[in-house]
């Protein structure tokens, strides 16, 4: 009975209409005046026609918070902080245990919500929820990156991408794959620089603002990567960041595990800590891959 249920919500619920996700996802990201949470949040287009999620594969594509958690070098540098409020034995004789935590929104993998560099446009709370469960675009540029390590994402990759499965639908999450994770979190190798407090000589791959063009034009829900910024490391201006706020589309940084998942097939749930007025927030984000 379990099984035929996740079946049925999977064909009901994951099963998308490509006119509606086009048609939400154009409102979305055109014209002068935001979308209503009405239009931006009709099911999507996607990569993937359905998936049974009695079958299908989890991936994690989150990084743990810990000691380790690498934030963006700021000065003084940041950090995770985790305290302990009680562990151990009652005085009724049960266990217990609480802790509480302080760090910056932007760090490990996170989301950057649309208002870190746009005013007035959605804060981490204001995102609707079925931008953030939608179809996944993976394109891949370990490649490039390896033999750049500046590399940014080009429109000739994305034509590339579209020449072998077809136009991006609207309403897909694109989510770009460096290898770079491979390097968490080793801050010098990560990041290009051993540096906690400057951001002054940072290099890694990300996208490249002509691309992400593209992709806007495409209505994708958000974009993400595998690297610390959806901007490459040398960048002090943050085209992209810019470019995609100003759209509403919410950028997925520091993911996990992106070599496990394929060009296309599978969906993404990425659901961040809803903070009221926050520019963004912690992420936990995982990939259902079909069987």
């Amino acid at each position: 009975m379990r099984a035929r249920w996740s079946t049925g919500l999977a064909i009901g619920w994951l099963t998308a209409s490509a006119g509606a996700g086009a048609q939400a996802h154009r409102a979305a990201t055109s014209g002068a005046t935001d979308p209503t949470p009405a239009q931006a949040t009709r099911p999507a287009a996607g990569a993937a026609a359905h998936l049974d999620l009695a079958g299908a594969r989890v991936v994690d594509l989150s990084h743990e918070y810990g000691p380790d958690t690498l934030f963006w070098p700021a000065n003084p540098p940041e950090t995770f902080q985790l305290h302990a409020l009680s562990h151990g034995i009652t005085p009724g004789g049960f266990f217990y245990a609480a802790n509480k935590f302080c760090g910056p929104e932007h760090g490990g993998t996170h989301m950057d919500a649309p208002l870190h560099f746009a005013d007035g446009k959605w804060s981490a709370a204001d995102v609707p929820v079925e931008r953030l469960v939608a179809p996944a675009v993976v394109l891949g540029v370990r490649a490039q990156a390896a033999a750049d390590r500046d590399y940014r994402l080009q429109p000739r990759d994305v034509a590339a991408w579209e020449t072998t499965h077809g136009r991006i639908p609207a309403g897909a999450i694109v989510l770009l794959r460096t290898g770079w994770s491979e390097r968490w979190p080793d801050r010098l190798r990560y990041f290009g620089s051993a540096s906690t407090s400057s951001a002054a000589d940072l290099h890694f791959p990300s996208y490249g603002a002509d691309a992400v063009k593209l992709l806007l034009e495409r209505g994708v829900a958000a974009i993400g990567v595998d690297t610390a910024s959806i901007d490459h490391g040398p960048s002090h201006d943050f085209p992209v960041h810019r470019l995609t706020a100003a759209a509403n589309v919410p950028g997925l940084e520091n993911l996990d595990h992106l070599d496990q998942l394929p060009e296309t097939g599978a969906w993404l749930v990425a659901l961040p800590m809803k903070i009221a007025g926050g520019t963004g927030g912690p992420l936990r984000a995982v990939a259902l891959l079909p069987p």
